[in-house]
């Protein structure tokens, strides 16, 4: 039975063009049939919180410092911990809905990152333990104005990047990134004049995200 974990971090509840275009690509995929399913997690409304012990980067056996077991909160923490990771393994395909906030991930997305990249369990630490490798991570990721090559803010993109890094070097998944730009000129008169290319990049991503849904399994 495939699975897709579909996880959105905007902040927008209405009108996020992130949220939009996972809906896209989880609706292509149940369109497949009854076998395909979708977990969704909103760090919205579900916010992940900070991790809050050194200890909980890295998997038991592995861990350079002995785990505060006998402190609660501790172990609350590896619980909710447990939870991300178990849910992040039984997936076959990752969505993630990352847009662009101060140039960076959104702080919520960051949390759940920083759950489930687990040395010794999610990625290699003395041996090469990365049950993810393989498998496919689509990322959606969503910012105001243009950071194509040539412009002021080609090297401000703090989003992709890191993604790339967990996901891709780390867990050993094959990244699919699809990018969205120019959304604040629906909003910002300055930016009007760029209303028909946000326009074209918001359907060619529906559109390969479409592709992408009824390709992977």
């Amino acid at each position: 039975m495939p699975r897709l974990l579909r996880i959105d971090a905007s902040y927008q509840a209405d009108g996020s063009v992130s949220r939009h275009l996972t809906g896209v690509f989880a609706e292509a995929w149940r369109g497949r049939g009854d076998a395909y399913t979708v977990t969704e997690r909103d760090l919205r409304t579900d916010p992940v919180p900070h991790l809050t012990h050194a200890a909980l980067h890295w998997a038991p056996t592995t861990a350079p410092a002995t785990a505060p077991a006998a402190d609660e909160s501790y172990r609350e923490a590896a619980q909710t911990q447990r939870t991300l990771v178990a849910e992040l393994l039984s997936a076959d395909v990752l969505l993630l809905g990352a847009p662009m906030y101060n140039y960076s991930l959104p702080s919520t997305l960051k949390a759940w990152l920083d759950h489930v990249h687990v040395r010794g369990l999610t990625s290699a630490a003395d041996r090469d333990t990365r049950p993810l490798r393989g498998r496919t991570a689509v990322v959606v990721t969503i910012r105001g104005t243009v950071h194509g090559p040539g412009t002021a803010n080609e090297h401000r993109d703090h989003v992709v990047p890191p993604l790339e890094l967990i996901l891709g070097e780390e867990f050993g998944m094959e990244v699919a990134v699809v990018m969205v730009g120019r959304t604040l000129s629906t909003s910002t008169a300055a930016l009007a004049g760029e209303r028909p290319a946000f326009a074209a990049e918001r359907a060619a991503a529906a559109a390969r995200l479409t592709a992408l849904a009824g390709s992977l399994a």
